[in-house]
């Protein structure tokens, strides 16, 4: 399942030119990943309370965006229509990242319900306080032992869960009321996963995962499965460790969101763009940084400070470009490209280094990396739309449009990777 951020492209953006499609209106025009890719990346959607916005809690979404989720219903703002994409999840969550740091949750059972009406969900999670304090070697503290601020999340949790149980009778069979677990270890979250089983939920989503170690995660997994009846399914809320799937699926998870593969394509150090090796295992490129030399912020204190030339810049920026787009058309050779590409990627990171030792180390480290990506030539083994039209435009790393069509790519490839992990046989 996809967790979304208002994640979309323009589909007429115009690479060479650096811009969008002429008379492009935001969200109008632009395209989410299942209507941008030949078959949707995912099985369905997550849609954060937190990332629409409203009350104490200001999200990603404008008021007027807001105003319009809740008239329309998700599947309507997000054009994920119930007739196209049959058997699909539309599920929230109270997205309890955004308000962790208030003393308890800014929403109740009641206007939680009213939130998963309005959008028209199929799924829904309790309102929940996220509690990061983990025992991660194992101790498993009592609740007596534990700060009186995780005792009262996790006590606001069940409360609230409990009355979200009862309030959700009234959107009737078609709406899966979820039970949030939170806990300090393995198990306080088992204890919370029974007490939820015991209040009626037969699906469960664990909570607070993001921050725990794949052996954490599973350590709580394991005791929440042993302290639930086998019929109670469990999801996994923000899960992004997602080489793990095996680690996952021994513990019974029946679902999990995650935006990792999109993100990745911008935030990851390495792995922006991804593939699938000969054994079917996930691998990964790095794309080729060449910022806008006019808009990086990087560059811009630099020029300030007068350690970098703009002009200069400017000129070693269009030389990357064409050196990259050149090596796709074979009439660049790779050794050529990539000394353009490290010419201005030295000057945005190095040049004001006085160190030449370390300089040297880390450009010569830099330029294997590229080297992989740019001989490998990733891009022309992929058939996706982003890898159709953009070919090594998707590998550059510059900008939203080109950074989230890579992400898009990465969903594709993730999908295809879950359905054949899915076929193996048990």
């Amino acid at each position: 399942m996809f967790a979304d951020s208002l994640d979309f492209v323009d589909p007429a953006y115009d690479f060479v030119a650096d811009r969008n499609g002429a008379g492009r209106v935001v969200h109008r025009d632009d395209e989410f990943p299942h209507e941008f890719l030949d078959d949707v990346p995912y099985d369905g959607i997550l849609v954060s309370r937190g990332i629409v916005g409203g009350g104490q809690i200001g999200g990603k979404y404008t008021e007027a965006q807001g105003m319009r989720f809740r008239r329309e219903g998700a599947r309507k703002f997000l054009r994920y229509p119930l007739e196209r994409f049959p058997d699909s999840m539309m599920m929230g969550d109270c997205g309890a990242f955004t308000y962790r740091n208030m003393a308890e949750p800014p929403y109740r059972a009641s206007d939680t319900v009213e939130f998963y009406a309005d959008g028209g969900f199929t799924h829904g999670c309790s309102p929940d306080h996220l509690i990061f304090d983990f025992d991660a070697a194992g101790t498993d503290r009592a609740m007596a032992d534990v700060p009186p601020e995780v005792r009262a999340r996790y006590e606001v949790t069940l409360e609230y869960a409990a009355e979200f149980k009862a309030d959700a009778k009234r959107l009737g069979p078609g709406f899966t009321p979820m039970g949030v677990i939170q806990g300090w270890s393995a198990s306080s979250m088992a204890d919370s996963a029974a007490s939820l089983a015991k209040m009626g939920y037969d699906y469960l989503a664990v909570g607070g995962t993001v921050p725990l170690k794949i052996d954490n995660l599973c350590r709580a997994l394991a005791a929440i499965r042993g302290a639930i009846p086998p019929h109670v399914k469990l999801h996994v809320l923000g899960f992004g460790k997602i080489e793990h799937l095996a680690n996952i699926e021994k513990h019974g998870v029946a679902s999990f969101d995650t935006t990792s593969p999109l993100v990745r394509a911008f935030k990851d150090a390495r792995k922006n763009y991804w593939v699938r090796s000969d054994t079917g295992e996930l691998d990964y490129y790095t794309a080729i940084r060449i910022p806008q030399a006019t808009e990086n912020n990087r560059l811009k204190v630099k020029a300030m400070k007068g350690s970098v030339n703009q002009e200069q810049i400017k000129l070693l920026e269009g030389l990357a470009l064409d050196a990259v787009r050149g090596l796709a058309a074979q009439s660049t050779c790779l050794e050529t490209a990539l000394d353009a590409v490290m010419a201005y990627w030295d000057q945005l990171n190095w040049a004001d280094e006085p160190s030449a030792v370390q300089r040297g180390i880390a450009l010569a480290r830099q330029r294997g990396i590229y080297h992989r990506t740019l001989q490998d030539r990733p891009w022309e083994t992929c058939n996706c739309r982003v890898c159709r039209e953009g070919g090594v435009e998707t590998l550059i790393f510059r900008n939203s449009n080109r950074n989230k069509r890579r992400g898009m790519h990465n969903l594709h490839v993730f999908h295809s990777h879950l359905k054949d992990f899915r076929a193996q046989p048990a």
